[in-house]
């Protein structure tokens, strides 16, 4: 019998997308995610403390949180599983800059566009508290990619 009961959790799968004023920008893979108040003006946003994404969130205080389609899982090897200190990981993929230079995934559901509020330390993970400034849907047809998706076609170990 399974140790671990958050393993039954179906985690939604977004990119977080951020940028800097100097124009240093990245991408990753989250799913940890969650709305934290009525009406969708806040989120707490979980990322891993070795990934560059967390170094120009904290330096911009600025990020984009898309939702990701079921046709996109070959963004899953591509932001999610190398280093976007070596590369550049837009190039081929579908994306725009927001108002505020800051990236979002034009073949993605949607993006909440946010601000940091502030973060807090939560073990390998750091929380950023987001204010939603804006919710763009871009493509409400395609279905949501979820983890559970992602174990059942091997793209992800679990």
């Amino acid at each position: 019998m399974p140790k671990r009961l958050l393993k039954y959790k179906n985690y939604d799968v977004q990119s977080i997308t951020t940028a800097t004023p100097d124009g240093r920008r990245n991408a990753n893979i989250a799913t940890w995610v969650m709305q934290t108040a009525m009406g969708g003006t806040h989120l707490v946003v979980a990322l891993y403390k070795p990934d560059y994404t967390i170094e120009l969130a904290r330096e911009s205080g600025i990020l984009n949180v898309n939702l990701l389609a079921t046709d996109q899982t070959g963004l899953i090897r591509k932001l999610g599983q190398q280093s976007g200190r070596d590369k550049d990981k837009f190039k081929n993929v579908p994306h725009a800059l927001d108002e505020r230079g800051c990236p979002y995934l034009t073949e993605s559901i949607g993006y909440a566009q946010c601000r940091v509020s502030h973060t807090t330390d939560a073990g390998d993970h750091e929380l950023f508290i987001c204010e939603v400034l804006r919710q763009v849907v871009l493509h409400p047809e395609k279905e949501v990619m979820t983890n559970i998706f992602l174990k059942e076609r091997k793209l992800i170990r679990g």
